[in-house]
This record gives C-alpha cells, sequence and structure tokens, in this order.
C-alpha cells in the first residue's frame, strides 16, 4: 500500500480525544506502568540516564475492569506488523487506515468502511486502549475438544528425604494443607529423592508403595520406559487419590544417618528429571477427550531442605574442595539446560527452599529462572512455606508466551528487563519492516512484569510519539490470546512540564531494576550505592539549579518522593547489608528483577501504617519516628511483614492484644494475593527481633525539630512530654538520615510535597 500523502483528507477519530493520559493510565494502571506522561522533544536532555524514560508491563496481570473481547482475526500493518488502534487516522469511504507506527495505509478488507465515524465506535480496537483478540480452540487445526473447559493443572511435588524430624513434621503438616487445597480435577504426583529417587504409585490403596531409580546418574531410556509403561500409577486426580496421597505423605520418615545436613546426599537434578518423564508420559497423543500436550498446564514444586550433593548437577558437600569452582560452573550449566528442557516441555519448576543448611543458591537459581519459576528461601517449613505451596501451584495465567514491542521510529528500545529472552520468531518474515523487539516469556504469570527502557534516536519533531505492546499466549482454558495495548504520549519543550508528568515510583522501580541488575554480589551492591549517589547529583545537575554563592543544587521540586525512594533502595536490603548472607541476597534480586510493579514497589521502599484507636490505621513515613512507645506498627516491605509493639502499648496485655490482632489482620489483606508470601513477624520494642524492623526505617531521630515535622508531620500531634520520650528512646548509631544524605552529596532535598 502506499503512504498517505498530504493531498488526501484523514478523519482522526475523535472519540480517540476522551482517552485522556489519566483515564487511559487508571485502566491499564493494573498491567502498564508508564514513568512519564510527556516525552521531552530534545534528545540531549531526554537521554538523561539518571533519570531515564522507561515502562513497566505486566503480560499476565488481570485487567479491572475487564478489557474490550474480539473474536475476529486483527487488521495488522503490511508493513510494520502494528495492530490497527484507536489513534489510526481512518478514511471512512474506502476502509483505508494509517499505522501510527511507520505510517503506512492499510485496508481493512471493507470493515472500516462506514456512513459516519459514530459507526466505528462499535469497533472494540478503534474505541479502547486495550483489547484482548481470542481465538478458540475450535478454530485451531489438530484440536479435539476437552471435557472440561479449563484444562486441568498438573502438579509434581519433589521432595527431599534429608530432613531432621523437626523439619519433617513441619513439611508433611505443610503438605497435608497443601493436597488438601488442590482443586479435584488436578493430577498429582509424589517424588521423593535423596541418594535415589522413590516415585510414589497410586495405585497401591493399601499402602505407600513406590518405584525407585538410582539418583548418582540421569535415568536411561530403558529405565524410564520401564517405569513409565509399567502398571503404577504416578499421576492420578486428586479427586480419586486425595486418601492415598495423604497416605504417602504421612509415610515419609526422617533422615537416619548420622551426618551433618550439608553433607547429607541429595540427588535433586535427576529427581526434576524423573519428573519431567512423568508429565511427558509414553506419548503426547490426545486420550480420553483429555488434551495430552507436552507438560502443558505443568508445575514441579521441589521442597528442599538442602543443596543437590549428589548425582548429575551437583556440588561437593564441602565449599573447601579443591575443584569446587570448576565443579560449580559444570552443575550451573546442567541446571540450566535441564530447567529449559522443563520449559520446552511447558513446565514450570519452582524451588522452595527452607530450613539452617545453605542451599547452594547459585546452583539451583538457574533450574528455576530458565524453565519459567521461582526460588524462595524460607526459615522453615512452617505457615509462609505452606503458603507459598499453595500460591506457586496456581498462579500460572498462560503458556507459550510471546511479548512484541513496536515503538514510533523515532524512539529506541535500549534494555529489557524480565523472565524472558530474546524471540527469534516467524512474524518479522511476514511484514516488510517489522522492526518489533520480540521477546519469548518463560512463563505468563500475575507475579511477573518487564521493565522496558527507551530512549529517543535523535531530537524529535512530532507532537506524539506511539507505543504498542503486543502480548500473545495460550491460557488455562487453552484459547490463543494476543493482547495488544496502545499508548500515545505527547512531546513537550518545557522541562518543567516534563518532570511534572514523571511519576516517581515507577521511575524508582525502572531505577532500580537496572541497578540491580549490575549488582551480581556484596560488592557490586556497594558500587551500586556509589552510581545512586551519582544519579542524584546529576538529576539536580541537569534539571535542578545552583544555589546562589554556594556548591549545593536544589533538587528538582517536581520530583519529590524519587530521592527518597533511591534512599530506601540503597539502604534496604536490596543494596545495603541488612541481609546476613549472600544466598538470601541473590534470591532477592532475583525476585526483584522478575517482580510486578507493587511487588517491586514494597521491596524497594517499605509501607508503614500505625495503628490507631477503633481499629484504623494511618500511612506514615517509613521513618524510625514511628516507633512511639504507646504505638502498634505494620511495616511492609515485600517479603517481609514486620509488626512492632511499642514498650508502653506491650505493657498493657489487653490492648497489646488487641492491637496485635488487628496488625495481624491488616498484614494478611495487605499480601493475600501475593507471591512469594512473605513471612509475617511480630515483636515487642527492645526485642532483639526488633533489629529488622529498625533497620528498615529512615534514621531521621537526629534531624533537627523543623525538618522532622516537615517530613513526618504526625509528630505535631504529640505532647511535649511524649516528643521528649520519644527522643530519649533513641540509641545513637553513625547512619545518615535522608537529609544528612541529600546534603553529603551538596544536594537540597526537595521540600516534601
Amino acid at each position: 500500500m502506499d503512504r498517505l500523502n498530504c493531498t488526501i483528507k484523514l478523519l482522526m477519530l475523535p472519540w480517540s480525544m476522551m482517552w485522556s493520559l489519566q483515564i487511559f493510565y487508571s485502566q491499564l494502571t493494573s498491567c502498564l506502568f508508564i514513568a512519564l506522561f510527556q516525552v521531552l522533544k530534545q534528545k540531549k536532555l531526554a537521554s538523561t540516564p539518571s533519570l531515564g524514560f522507561g515502562v513497566l508491563v505486566s503480560p499476565g496481570q488481570d485487567v479491572s475492569p475487564g478489557p474490550q473481547i474480539i473474536q475476529r482475526d486483527p487488521h495488522r500493518c503490511q508493513n510494520c506488523g502494528a495492530y490497527a488502534n484507536l489513534y489510526c487516522k481512518i478514511l471512512l469511504g474506502s476502509g483505508q487506515w494509517q499505522c501510527v507506527i511507520c505510517r503506512n495505509l492499510n485496508g481493512s478488507e471493507g470493515e472500516y468502511i462506514a456512513p459516519s465515524k459514530e459507526e466505528l465506535r462499535n469497533l472494540p480496537e478503534l474505541s479502547s486502549p486495550l483489547v484482548d483478540y481470542v481465538q478458540t480452540g475450535n478454530k485451531r487445526p489438530g484440536f479435539l475438544p476437552v471435557s472440561e473447559s479449563r484444562i486441568s493443572a498438573l502438579v509434581v511435588l519433589v521432595i527431599d528425604e534429608c530432613l531432621d524430624e523437626q523439619h519433617l513434621q513441619h513439611l508433611q503438616s505443610s503438605l497435608h494443607a497443601f493436597v488438601d487445597s488442590l482443586p479435584p480435577t488436578t493430577r498429582l504426583g509424589i517424588v521423593l529423592y535423596g541418594r535415589t529417587v522413590s516415585v510414589y504409585d497410586f495405585s497401591e490403596e493399601s499402602t505407600a508403595s513406590a518405584d525407585v531409580l538410582s539418583g548418582d546418574k540421569s535415568p536411561s531410556e530403558d529405565a524410564l520406559r520401564a517405569l513409565i509403561y509399567g502398571t503404577g500409577i504416578y499421576l492420578s486426580p486428586i479427586h480419586a487419590s486425595l486418601p492415598i496421597a495423604h497416605a504417602i505423605l504421612s509415610s515419609l520418615r526422617a533422615y537416619k544417618l548420622n551426618l551433618p545436613e550439608v553433607s547429607r546426599d541429595r540427588c535433586l537434578g535427576t529427581a526434576v528429571e524423573v519428573a519431567l518423564a512423568i508429565i511427558q508420559g509414553p506419548s503426547a497423543e490426545m486420550s480420553r477427550g483429555v488434551v495430552k500436550r507436552a507438560g502443558g498446564n505443568s508445575r514441579i514444586i521441589v521442597c528442599a531442605g538442602g543443596p543437590c550433593t549428589f548425582g548429575p548437577g551437583s556440588v561437593p558437600h564441602s565449599l573447601a574442595h579443591p575443584n569446587y569452582p570448576h565443579l560449580e560452573k559444570a552443575a550451573l550449566k546442567w541446571m540450566e539446560n535441564l530447567g529449559r528442557e522443563a520449559h520446552r516441555r511447558n513446565t514450570v519448576v519452582d524451588i522452595l527452599c527452607a530450613g539452617t543448611c545453605p542451599a547452594r543458591v547459585p546452583v539451583l537459581q538457574p533450574l528455576a529462572k530458565s524453565s519459567g519459576g521461582v526460588l524462595i528461601l524460607h526459615d522453615d517449613f512452617g505457615e509462609a512455606f505452606g503458603v507459598n505451596l499453595q500460591r506457586a501451584s496456581t498462579r500460572a495465567a498462560g503458556s507459550h508466551g510471546l511479548l512484541e514491542i513496536r515503538c514510533s521510529d523515532n524512539i529506541l528500545v535500549s534494555q529489557v528487563i524480565g523472565p524472558g529472552e530474546a524471540a527469534h520468531t516467524d512474524s518479522h518474515e511476514s511484514f516488510k519492516s517489522n522492526s518489533a523487539l520480540a521477546i519469548q516469556m518463560l512463563s505468563v504469570e500475575e507475579t511477573q512484569s518487564f521493565a522496558l527502557f527507551m530512549e529517543p534516536r535523535g531530537d524529535i519533531k512530532s507532537d506524539f510519539v506511539y507505543f504498542q505492546f503486543a502480548i500473545q499466549y495460550s491460557n488455562t482454558y487453552q484459547a490463543d490470546i494476543a493482547r495488544v495495548i496502545t499508548v500515545r504520549l505527547p512531546t513537550v519543550d518545557s522541562i518543567s512540564t516534563y518532570l511534572d508528568s514523571v511519576q516517581d515510583e515507577v521511575a524508582a522501580v525502572l531505577i532500580g531494576k537496572r541497578t540491580l541488575l549490575r549488582a551480581k554480589n556484596f560488592s557490586d551492591a556497594i558500587d551500586m550505592q556509589v552510581t545512586l549517589d551519582e544519579r542524584i547529583k546529576d538529576v539536580a545537575r541537569k534539571f535542578g539549579s545552583q544555589v546562589p554563592k554556594s556548591k549545593f543544587y536544589r533538587y528538582p521540586k517536581e520530583l519529590t518522593l524519587l530521592p527518597e525512594l533511591l534512599f530506601h533502595l540503597r539502604r534496604g536490603p536490596l543494596l545495603g547489608n541488612i541481609l546476613g548472607h549472600e544466598d538470601e541476597r541473590s534470591v532477592l534480586r532475583s525476585l526483584f528483577l522478575n517482580a510486578s510493579f507493587d511487588l517491586s514497589l514494597r521491596m524497594l521502599a517499605p509501607r508503614c501504617l500505625m495503628h490507631r484507636e477503633g481499629g484504623t490505621f494511618e500511612e506514615l513515613p517509613a521513618y524510625d519516628l514511628a516507633m512511639q512507645p504507646d504505638a502498634a506498627v505494620v511495616l511492609d516491605h515485600g517479603t517481609d511483614v514486620f509488626i512492632w509493639l511499642g514498650a508502653e502499648l506491650a505493657a498493657q496485655e489487653g490492648k497489646s492484644a488487641a492491637a496485635l490482632a488487628a496488625c495481624r489482620t491488616l498484614a494478611e489483606e495487605l499480601t493475600e494475593l501475593r507471591f512469594p508470601a512473605p513471612r509475617i513477624l511480630a515483636f515487642k520494642e527492645g526485642s532483639s527481633q526488633a533489629r529488622y524492623f529498625v533497620s528498615r526505617l529512615i534514621p531521621a531521630h537526629k534531624d533537627p525539630p523543623y525538618e522532622q515535622e516537615a517530613r513526618f508531620p504526625q509528630l505535631r500531634t504529640l505532647t511535649a512530654d511524649q516528643r521528649i520520650k520519644l527522643k530519649s528512646s533513641f540509641i545513637h548509631f553513625d547512619e545518615p538520615s535522608f537529609c544528612e544524605w541529600m546534603r553529603s552529596l551538596k544536594v537540597l532535598p526537595p521540600e516534601p510535597s
């Protein structure tokens, strides 16, 4: 098709203007987060890396209200592959539409021919920025109908048998609750591993029975064939086998040998290989009306109490082994390949570790990550572990995911961070000039997001820039979904207007993800703290103003929240020294890089809520000034939620019990759908555990009173005696407050809003 020239009269659909930026952001806030709503025309300033420009996309996130559904093929640009959308210009007489990405003129097979603009308003893609194209199974070649609308989930539990009695009891309790929570149609398998792999047989009703394979090497084809084609039933629907599952779990026994936890043989790699084999089954043919895709909606959940130290993918028991670095590197590669094989079979591997034995996270992480799963550390196999078991099994939104990003030709996607990898698709061959960036999603889940960083290729001449995100995946009902989100942002010359449009929280999360990507160990994390310092100074110099007759700069007043959020990032568990073990930092870092916006924000900067009379809560800045002796405070830090009781309140038994109950209820409500489920810890002022709470609050008690009141207005409600008592309760240490940190950088902090 020829491009439109200026002699052709174009009609812009007027209702597109109805989607103001605020309405648009409100509708898409659950799946798309934009760092700014105005784009600077000048490349030099727009490309400032210290502030940057980016978007967070959550492909698997539910949208409320639900998106417009279209059950037909989309109209796509023949040149670049972009989808028709509400910002396209339409020729009513011919039905032709102009692509907003490449400006190519395309036909619509007559569908966009209309006597008036109002007639086209009934077409969802021309009236909404977000639409779902849905193709159900009966339109796909080779599809056989399923007996149920939703394909049954499949879960294989891979359980460590090298546990001491106390850990085993907690694990059994969590596992019994887990199988009780599964839907009746879920197919369950149970595999145990130590030096050998035991695959439990659900055909034996009277006793727990298992077939045993050696764990010292990968199972041979003959061994797997004998297992799969034998008489045993290794995957069984819950409705037919719940009593058997409970009997199997009750039969588990504690580790008997007198060896320390770290010295016990665990063939975790072999066990996952066997689990994959029983999921695959004899073949991928369809039987009894059930679609047997290879894997399909399948999940392996590993319950581990220690590292893989036996068989393929293993490392030596001792870190002091002379060849440990080489063996670890080989194990890491093997685990990554196993994870890729699981992903190829559409099976996700989650690894839930618990206990005091180091799990050797660097070796296990690639298995979970490359399959699309997660690795989570727990203190024990108790409540938080049990909740994560249940949430892990139900969180998937779909599979076979592909994310395509298209931008106006003056915008470049410079970096992508998230649970995916570059995709090589055939779609590029279908269009003349498809410059879309394609990302293969390892899984499609509500709890994940992709951080996309963009920059202009040069100065922008146009009044608007356009972005289109196409998310293609198969959902759990075996329907193929193509979710299309189209964004139009105005361009401006005014720096003040540009800064006003910056969304501080989104910008902070994007900066956090880019920073954490480079913080691969604690030494890197220290370097990244310095990088954040330089970001603050750079933004102040480029967008702020210098104080007359001084070396200080004023931070831009439009970015009130951003520096404080980055201060939380700098000193918190992601970059600071709060966490004691490198395994904990590594797991937290990996979770943060892939997490949804909401969880990422909470992991970066905690939310502080103080309990009030009548069971209500007041949200306050996360400052240590909230540690008032007569108060109860909830601090939500993403993967941890802390409940702190002041000494005076704790001394009043009835009152403190009521406050604690209200705080626990709030903590559970805040984290009801969160994955991973956080641990919830409660403690009193002055207790040893209170250090977890204190270390995450900004130490503002040293700031002058006028500055404290400006940033923590709740102080004004305290009496003089209460303020004296609060001040005397603090222990002096050298860590700077937010204001002291800013001034150490020769930058004046912005006034609080």
